[in-house]
């Protein structure tokens, strides 16, 4: 806290102590007002405008310092000066000093809070921005809530000034013209129950209601002009609950939900059920990521006393292996199985032809129509090939085809080149060049991972080129050029071109929403990158929801399941409650070698947000586990609250990375510090225990060295 700060709380606090320690408090009783009305009447008569001045200054100092007597101080207001100038006065006093106290709240506290629980002020924060006037006027029309309260809590918001001062204008005026009209008979009044009566109180909270109610209306009308175009076609009767366009994670979660309430659903899936994640994702990926990692130890046998050896690869037995891993995974998403919970599977292409109803075309040309109260759309994601000039007629694969492609293959590819240093594209390149493959990344960005901390990154592209992996970052691709001696990509890096030949090219530089062909369009569902929603999936149209790829933020097939559940029990029980997609603890995993794990914040996006932070480091060649198994590149770092153990994120690279980082995922979600994961029994001896002593870490750097040294000096006097 900067000094000024500190000079500002000490004089409200200075000013405070000197309230009570002087009793100034019995000034501000209903007996003393009453038995000086008649001498401040008639100072009031004699000196009229220095009486009102000297009033309005005192009001805006107890309504600023937030002391008790601002009641009283109305009800003087009404019996000194009557009704209308009392009115007057109280009015511009009590907003001027509640503006004052709203300011000095958010000049020495606002940034502080912000910095320790800005993760989670973030929901608030928006709901401040986008209708904290409205919350503001309400609050204020319900003199049971204390105002300094109200005054105080505002100014840790991002609300305006100025809408602070003129909400509560407005909406103080309607309390503050009860107590000033009772102050004009202020002799009959002999407890303050006698102005705020519950009856009076009970009906300015349903007036502070009333902003509420007319913000509800307001939604139903907008819904109701919304719906304005299709007057008409909205069906008597539903054929439907649910209907679910998409059978990916996010599709196969939501009519799982459904079918287990006992809602009848629809699923349309005009591919394949599994989505990409089964069929060209997850899957195969991690079956060929882990292929990769044997031929890897064999080659490293002899680190471990074993006989080193150069590995044979069978390549069509490993994409055979790939595949036999996807069939019996297939089980578990499949049409059979669906159906058996309850779930009508169909096979087909679905449009949206109005809010309500969806039309499916069958494989074999035909088609039909069913109408649903609510539709979910979970058509996920297709990956982006860029504008590249040549690229068509060189030829190339994306993390979907490659496997069809690569599966006619006698070997793996002999040159490789993988356009984009994401996720995908180290994991791939990384696999193939185990493989056998000479491989070849080629970034844009300065470096790999982009998105993680620099030292991830540092520590994936020492893997990858300790593989045989040749990475290219800052270079941008240029165009792609076929001769008679084969397929070149031209490549730029500071205005120098560099020739890369290849055999086959894996495009791997992110993936698009299948936005296209669903009718979005026609209906004037809005959409960028994703189709937007609100807060609780909810797209242009209440009962049209978008989950997963489609959605964002995440193209994480976890975070499509999670999004399912909120859009599914929404689109079935909104009617009674509504719940927010919670995004506060959502993991991801980069499976190279070593794995890069993540929830919440990492340092560079905290340092970006402005988020205060401690981090806390625990490097894994520490850990008797990682030593015994020769595994021990990598780290566990967590960020936490300055002087707190409340984890704000955690980024876990080394083996395993993915499995360690669960328990952070739950500690985070349950609002858990690093205090419980230290007093957790963890087995030894296992990579787990990196967990623990990361939280040890932590501890150690928060150890109460004044008290210690007391402690060691009663020890001391013990010993005699």
């Amino acid at each position: 806290m900067t000094r000024s700060r500190l000079l500002v709380l000490a004089a409200l606090l200075l000013a405070l102590t000197g309230f009570v320690a002087l009793d100034l408090g019995r000034f501000f009783s209903l007996a003393y007002l009453k038995a000086s009305q008649a001498g401040l009447s008639a100072l009031y008569n004699e000196a009229p405008w220095t009486v009102r001045g000297a009033f309005f200054a005192l009001y805006v100092a107890v309504a600023s310092l937030s002391l008790p007597g601002a009641a009283i101080l109305t009800l003087a207001g009404g019996g000194i000066f009557g009704f209308s100038w009392g009115l007057l006065l109280v009015s511009f006093a009590s907003t001027l000093g509640a503006t004052v106290s709203f300011l000095s709240a958010r000049f020495v506290l606002r940034d502080s809070v912000q910095a320790r629980f800005g993760a989670r002020l973030a929901g608030i924060n928006q709901g401040v921005a986008r209708d904290g006037a409205l919350y503001l006027f309400s609050l204020r029309l319900i003199p049971v809530l204390p105002f300094f309260v109200i005054n105080l809590a505002m100014g840790l918001t991002p609300l305006p000034a100025w809408t602070f001062y003129w909400v509560s204008q407005l909406g103080m005026l309607a309390g503050t013209a009860v107590y000033v009209n009772a102050g004009t008979e202020l002799a009959s009044i002999s407890a303050l129950r006698d102005v705020a009566s519950p009856g009076l109180l009970g009906a300015l909270a349903l007036l502070g209601l009333f902003p509420l109610l007319a913000k509800a209306v307001m939604q139903a009308l907008q819904q109701r002009r919304v719906y304005a175009r299709w007057r008409g076609q909205r069906p008597r009767r539903f054929d439907r609950n649910l209907i679910v366009i998409g059978a990916g994670a996010g599709g196969l979660v939501s009519a799982y939900i459904a079918a287990a309430v006992k809602a009848r659903v629809t699923l349309v899936e005009a591919k394949v059920m599994g989505g990409d994640c089964l069929n060209y994702g997850c899957v195969p990926s991690k079956a060929l990521i882990k292929s990769a990692r044997v031929a890897q130890q064999m080659r490293d046998a002899g680190r471990f006393g074993l006989q080193s050896a150069a590995p044979v690869v069978d390549f069509p037995a490993v994409m055979r292996r790939i595949q036999g891993v996807i069939a019996a995974i297939a089980p578990h998403d499949s049409v059979a199985r669906y159906t058996s919970l309850g779930v009508e599977v169909v096979q087909g292409h679905a449009t949206l032809c109005n809010p309500w109803t969806v039309e499916i075309k069958h494989p074999d040309g035909s088609s039909q129509r069913l109408s649903a109260r609510s539709i979910v759309i979970a058509a996920g994601a297709r990956p982006l090939v860029p504008t590249l000039a040549g690229l068509a007629e060189a030829g190339y694969v994306t993390s979907d085809t490659l496997w069809a492609r690569f599966g006619t293959l006698a070997t793996a590819p002999q040159r490789l080149l993988v356009l984009g240093g994401g996720p995908i594209g180290c994991e791939l390149a990384q696999s193939f060049a185990r493989l056998g493959s000479q491989v070849t990344l080629v970034e844009q960005a300065p470096r790999l991972l982009l998105r993680e901390d620099e030292e991830v990154s540092a520590l994936v592209t020492a893997a990858l080129r300790a593989d045989g992996v040749r990475v290219l970052t800052g270079h941008t691709a240029l165009r792609c050029e076929t001769g008679a001696d084969g397929r070149t990509l031209l490549a730029t890096q500071q205005g120098q071109e560099t020739a890369l030949p290849f055999d086959e090219l894996l495009c791997a530089v992110g993936r698009a929403a299948r936005l296209e062909g669903y009718g979005l369009e026609a209906l004037g569902i809005p959409t960028g990158r994703t189709i937007e929603t609100n807060a609780y999936l909810q797209t242009l149209y209440p009962n049209i929801y978008a989950v997963g790829d489609v959605a964002g933020p995440y193209q994480l097939t976890h975070a499509a399941a999670h999004q399912a559940w909120y859009a599914t029990v929404n689109a079935l029980f909104g009617q009674f409650r509504r719940f927010k997609a919670d995004y506060r603890a959502m993991p991801s995993v980069t499976f190279t070698e070593p794995e890069v794990a993540r929830v919440g914040l990492n340092e560079q996006e905290a340092r970006a947000q402005g988020i205060a932070h401690e981090l806390t480091l625990y490097p894994l060649d520490e850990l008797d586990r990682a030593i015994a198994e020769g595994e021990t590149e990598g780290f566990v770092k967590v960020l936490t609250v300055p002087g707190q153990d409340r984890i704000l994120g955690v980024t876990i690279v080394g083996s395993h990375a993915g499995e360690l980082l669960a328990e952070y995922v739950l500690a985070m979600q349950q609002g858990l510090g690093l205090n419980k994961i230290l007093g957790t029994i963890h087995p030894y001896p296992t990579l787990a225990e990196a967990n623990k002593y990361a939280a040890g870490a932590w501890k150690r750097a928060h150890a109460p060295e004044r008290l210690l040294a007391w402690v060691r000096r009663y020890h001391n006097w013990r010993r005699g």
